[in-house]
């Protein structure tokens, strides 16, 4: 490497460590505006819930079609990063209860939305849904559609634990029109899978990957976690090259999330010092990324890298890019039902949450209600303020040129965001912004500025996880 060379790699680094410094403060993933913390339960109820979905739902079903998000929340062991709701059990018998359960949910739904759902996706995710045996699966996915159409451009996904997904599972999720699978990796080092209790060999996730490319799956997704405790610069490099060897379609490459005063014991496994922080975390995460763009893979949205011919990339490309509590989707639906413990439903002018403990879950549906405890209805001012949050983490920019898209508050926002111009992160204009490259990093950052609800109620705690 030349002089010049070296001084700007110093200077990059230099930089992205003041950036580091300045930026990373605590903050939401923004899965949804408003974030769950500031829902405003006072103003929600049941009836308002029912009310706007049946709203959205005739609104929507016939052009758009809806989604399901089912959570099968089972887990032989507890890996210790998880941050997802889940039930830790070796009793396989609890699976057939609950899969009765998530079908009398849907049922309720089904009565109440009058007319049959067109779905556009399903994603089922967890907890493990490879806990449950093939034929439970079958009988939940038959029991779903059933009672509804299918669009001719669905989607249907699931999360598989590559320890126990069974070439039967791949082929009978196949055979019910399920075309993308995500397999959670993390990391493959010994010394970090040891920490976060998730012993998983490289040879069983290129069995599964392999399995699945040869029935035919069209899409194929690994997650990676950077941060972990324990975790080094080599680890990293090294499961990035690991999976390389095996080509997924598409990647996730998230931040752990170190939030033990949240998570409780889960989270106790290992010290605080043990977990990568600032400066050391944001090198695993530039190193990881620069690696994953040298094997040809494009950065779409926060912490998703896919190649060129996975129906992602295509949908960043069109702004079809969509993100709910699911993450990141191909396409958007107006309605979003959740189905199982804890899952959150979308009408898009409302949120509800199911009941987060197993026994109130069961009793609710035993009682002939649809199981939700919480939510939130969203005013005008949120449905605006989502939008661009959505286009920020879905496009890295956004814009007021029309005046439904604008805000009172919005030259103080711009003003907020100013700093972040000057640093090379924004790119603001007269009508728009746009995140530069170097801002990627940085977009939930962006996103807090556009935040209304944050800005005018502080949290007492950090109830959110470190941005960087």
């Amino acid at each position: 490497m030349d002089y010049n060379k070296k001084i700007k790699v110093f200077w990059c680094l230099k930089m992205s460590n003041v950036l580091i410094q300045k930026y990373n403060v605590p903050g939401p993933r923004y899965t949804s505006y408003p974030t769950v913390p500031y829902w405003q339960e006072d103003t929600f109820s049941l009836e308002a819930w029912q009310q706007t979905l049946r709203q959205s739902f005739i609104e929507s079903n016939a052009s758009e079609g809806i989604s399901l998000y089912i959570h099968l929340p089972f887990c032989e062991s507890l890996c210790t990063f998880c941050g997802c709701h889940k039930k830790v059990t070796k009793r396989h018998e609890v699976e057939a209860p609950y899969i009765a359960a998530v079908l009398k949910e849907w049922s309720l739904y089904c009565e109440l939305l009058e007319e049959k759902p067109i779905i556009r996706e399903i994603h089922l995710g967890g907890g493990t849904p490879t806990f449950f045996s093939v034929t439970h699966l079958q009988q939940l996915i038959h029991g779903i559609l059933d009672r509804a159409y299918v669009a001719e451009q669905h989607e249907f996904s699931f999360e598989g634990h590559p320890n126990s997904t069974s070439r039967e599972h791949l082929q009978a999720l196949y055979e019910l029109g399920f075309r993308r699978v995500s397999f959670g990796v993390q990391d493959y080092s010994l010394k970090v899978q040891k920490a976060i209790h998730r012993i998983q060999p490289f040879e069983n996730v290129a069995n599964v990957t392999q399995w699945a490319r040869e029935i035919g799956y069209d899409s194929i997704s690994h997650d990676l976690v950077f941060g972990l405790p324990f975790q080094e610069l080599q680890d990293v490099l090294f499961t990035i090259d690991q999976t390389n060897r095996l080509l997924p379609d598409r990647l996730a490459f998230y931040s752990y999330a170190h939030v033990p005063w949240i998570k409780g014991n889960g989270q106790r496994g290992f010290k605080d010092h043990d977990v990568p922080k600032d400066d050391e975390k944001r090198k695993l995460y530039e190193a990881g990324k620069q690696k994953l763009l040298d094997h040809g893979y494009i950065e779409i949205g926060m912490d998703h890298f896919a190649l060129k011919t996975d129906p992602m990339y295509q949908s960043f490309l069109q702004g079809k890019l969509h993100r709910n509590f699911m993450g990141y989707t191909a396409s958007k639906t107006q309605v979003m039902i959740g189905l199982g413990v804890s899952a959150i439903s979308d009408s898009w002018y409302s949120f509800a949450q199911n009941e987060k403990v197993l026994e109130d879950y069961y009793a609710r549906l035993e009682n002939n209600e649809i199981p939700v405890f919480r939510g939130h209805v969203l005013t005008s001012e949120d449905l605006m303020i989502r939008q661009h949050i959505l286009n920020l983490m879905c496009q890295f920019e956004t814009s007021w040129d029309d005046p439904k898209h604008s805000f009172k508050e919005l030259p103080q926002v711009l003003q907020q965001l100013e700093e972040m111009q000057q640093d090379d992160l924004l790119e603001i204009a007269e009508k728009d912004m746009r995140v530069t490259e170097q801002g990627k990093a940085f977009v939930r950052n962006v996103c807090m500025a556009f935040d209304l609800r944050m800005k005018r109620k502080i949290p007492d705690n950090q109830i959110f996880s470190m941005t960087i």
